[in-house]
């Protein structure tokens, strides 16, 4: 069975969340190899959600408290957040459940800002990097993949596809109401990754053209010539920052790169370079925004102790978002629940299909025996053994429809029940079939 143990920006803070997003070692083998019952695992960390989506072999009992106390146990050891620090911060999903939850995430429908395109390739990510660690199982690889195709559904069906603000948009945004002219505003960018070159194209529909790029990791020459940006160095970054007149960090670094010392550095070296630091002396006067896309976050809480410094970060940023903008349309909801249904329905189908195998092994079983009665006694040109097949195939016909209409309900222990109380027919143990059980009915 699928289980999916979930803390998102719904259910926990972003300080809790910043924590389980830099573990120190990959959490997914760490719940593979937690029990011999866990099938396999691929985790979901993005910057408003950290989830767990494992493979549980279904005859375990109490299948879903192992898979939890596997994830715990291993957010714990590669994070050091204690499953008690977690009690109330997450929640967690069985069964057809799982498929809507994680179409959903997919979709941008269980973001901070919903129809925002950045989860689409962080859920590709994960499974890419389960594969690479050994850790996917084939429901999981089967999950995940009709996950990607539910969410290109929505995309290219819904509104939600097409006008769907990612978070870089929406933060920038909320800066517009105290930006008057983006032309004017001396922009810096910290960070050089797939948000950075979002947020070079934000900008510039924005209007902004002073924009300059620093790279914690030292790639800022190269990501400012491809977009034609100016490029800060260490050294000259403090000054950098006391110039600007909006920050924007988007960095994957696990230390803060902005800080309240940050701005006192770069005031003091300007103003002793004078009027000729950076082409013109640090204006006190008005108003700074530092905005902190990252996860874990960017920017030190102290810098909104800065005078004329204001701070934005996602927490705010979820806060402010507009309502509007957080309700998924009816649409998007139905082409995902219908994703759902049919992923659940294509899973019980192959779930009942050990029991529907074991119910014509024992029939079949019965007519071989018969058979070879009947020849003995004399079965001239095989009239009798023809009919009694023809017979047997009319009468498993029902069987096996009613198995996966019954699995499609969810009912299907209620047959695998039925087979060892009217047979004695247990399908766990029943044998592999002979090739012409499959050809039956």
């Amino acid at each position: 069975m699928l289980l999916c143990v979930s803390a998102s920006h719904k259910t926990a803070s972003f300080d809790l969340l910043e924590r389980l997003s830099v573990p120190t070692t990959p959490v997914a083998p760490l719940i593979a190899a937690h029990d011999e019952c866990v099938q396999g695992a691929v985790v979901v960390a993005t910057c408003n959600r950290f989830e767990a989506y494992v493979d549980m072999d279904e005859p375990v009992t109490a299948a879903v408290a192992v898979g939890v106390e596997a994830t715990l146990s291993a957010i714990e050891a590669a994070t050091g957040v204690p499953a008690s620090e977690l009690d109330g911060s997450y929640t967690v999903l069985g069964g057809g459940d799982v498929a809507e939850h994680l179409f959903s995430v997919a979709s941008g429908l269980e973001s901070v800002v919903v129809g925002e395109g950045e989860i689409a390739g962080q859920v590709r990510r994960a499974l890419s990097e389960s594969r690479q660690l050994g850790t996917t199982s084939g429901e999981l690889e089967r999950l995940f993949q009709r996950a990607s195709e539910a969410q290109r559904g929505v995309k290219n069906a819904t509104a939600i596809g097409r006008a769907g603000r990612s978070l870089v948009r929406l933060g920038l945004e909320l800066a517009d109401s105290r930006i008057a002219d983006w032309s004017t505003q001396r922009v810096l960018l910290v960070g050089t990754g797939a948000y950075a070159a979002a947020t070079v194209a934000a900008l510039r529909d924005q209007g902004a053209e002073d924009i300059s790029v620093h790279s914690p990791s030292g790639r800022a020459a190269k990501f400012a010539a491809k977009h034609g940006l100016r490029a800060v160095s260490a050294e000259t970054f403090p000054s950098a920052v006391a110039h600007a007149d909006l920050v924007i960090t988007c960095t994957t670094s696990e230390k803060h790169v902005v800080s309240a010392a940050t701005f006192a550095a770069g005031r003091t070296a300007a103003e002793a370079a004078g009027p000729a630091s950076a082409g013109c002396p640090v204006d006190h006067s008005g108003r700074r925004l530092v905005i902190d896309l990252g996860l874990p976050r960017n920017v030190d809480p102290d810098v909104a102790t800065v005078p004329g410094v204001d701070l934005l970060d996602l927490e705010t940023i979820r806060l402010h978002a507009p309502l509007e903008e957080l309700q998924a349309t009816d649409a998007a909801r139905d082409l995902v629940r219908d994703a759902a249904r049919r992923f659940t329905s294509v899973g019980e189908r192959k779930n009942i299909t050990p029991a529907v195998v074991a119910l014509r092994a024992h029939v079949f079983g019965v007519l071989d025996a018969e058979v070879e009665r009947v020849r003995a006694r004399g079965d001239e040109g095989g009239q009798t053994e023809q009919a009694l097949r023809h017979l047997v195939g009319v009468l498993l016909h029902t069987p096996t429809t009613r198995a996966h209409e019954l699995a499609e309900s969810g009912r299907g222990d209620e047959y695998v029940s039925a087979l060892s109380a009217l047979f004695g027919i247990d399908v766990a143990e029943a044998p592999a079939p002979a090739s012409r059980v499959a050809d039956a009915g």
